[in-house]
């Protein structure tokens, strides 16, 4: 059974898809079979990984609400262990559209039971809210990677969203853990950001992957290439950070589903 995990922070700009795509990306080349979930609307880890979401014609939202096999959403990318149930921007009209339905909390859970058997690992990239499609990941992973940028108010809102964690552990989802935090876009000449890590790691603890993210060119210029960093520039400081962050997920149990 797959190890889900969602990648989440509803502050935008923190590195969130960038951490689905090449965490994705990285545990693919370590030939984990791994499926990359899109499930926001901006559809940006769907580009990021060189579909067109403007000619897709079957993506996640005709699963979530035509009834359709998540299956028929899934894309193989040029990696060959990496998958991507790809997205657009019909999804934006989702969440309104199943406010009425019954147990619309679950709809990616049961989804995902199709398939989950396939893969090692499913990397679910949430949008930059706190609204239902978010919901929905939280309620089918078993843990969330929360990206937290370097940079003065990298703590503002995370209590908003470790209250959401805890509800929906409360309520919908009790084995859910936070697999942790990743700090993002770090400039080494900015004291600033040493502060913010010092500061992360003194109120998290252990909770904070070892490996951080740093500013990079090649980083963000990889998703207009449509490629992850690994295939852009596998000699780039992104490309190494991101090969180890999947060590630390893999050596951090990522096999305790099976």
């Amino acid at each position: 059974m797959a190890k889900i995990m969602a990648v989440a922070n509803q502050k935008g700009g923190v590195g969130k898809t960038t951490t689905a795509i090449n965490l994705s990306a990285s545990l693919a080349v370590a030939e984990k079979r791994t499926l990359l979930v899109d499930i926001d609307p901006q559809a940006n880890s769907t580009s990021g990984c060189g579909f067109n979401k403007h000619e897709l014609t079957e993506t996640i939202y005709q699963a979530f609400i035509r009834g359709n096999t998540l299956e028929r959403a899934i894309q193989k990318t040029t990696l060959p262990f990496l998958d991507v149930a790809t997205s657009n921007t019909d999804l934006i009209g989702a969440e309104i559209e199943l406010i009425d339905e019954e147990d619309r909390e679950k709809k990616l859970r049961v989804l995902l039971r199709e398939i989950e058997e396939d893969y090692h690992f499913i990397l679910i990239d949430c949008p930059p809210s706190l609204g239902l499609l978010t919901v929905n990941s939280l309620t089918a992973s078993h843990s969330v990677i929360i990206p937290l940028q370097c940079e003065y108010y990298a703590m503002e809102g995370l209590g908003q969203l470790m209250k959401t964690i805890s509800l929906i552990k409360n309520r919908l989802n009790p084995t859910l853990h936070v697999e942790g935090i990743l700090l993002t876009m770090f400039d080494t000449r900015n004291n600033l950001a040493h502060q913010v890590v010092r500061e992360v790691q003194r109120h998290f603890g252990g909770k904070v992957f070892k490996t951080i993210i740093p500013r990079n060119v090649r980083l963000s210029e990889a998703p207009s290439h449509g490629k992850p960093v690994i295939l852009y520039d596998i000699h780039s400081k992104g490309a190494e950070s991101y090969l180890s962050l999947a060590k630390e997920v893999l050596f951090n149990g990522g096999n305790h589903h099976g």
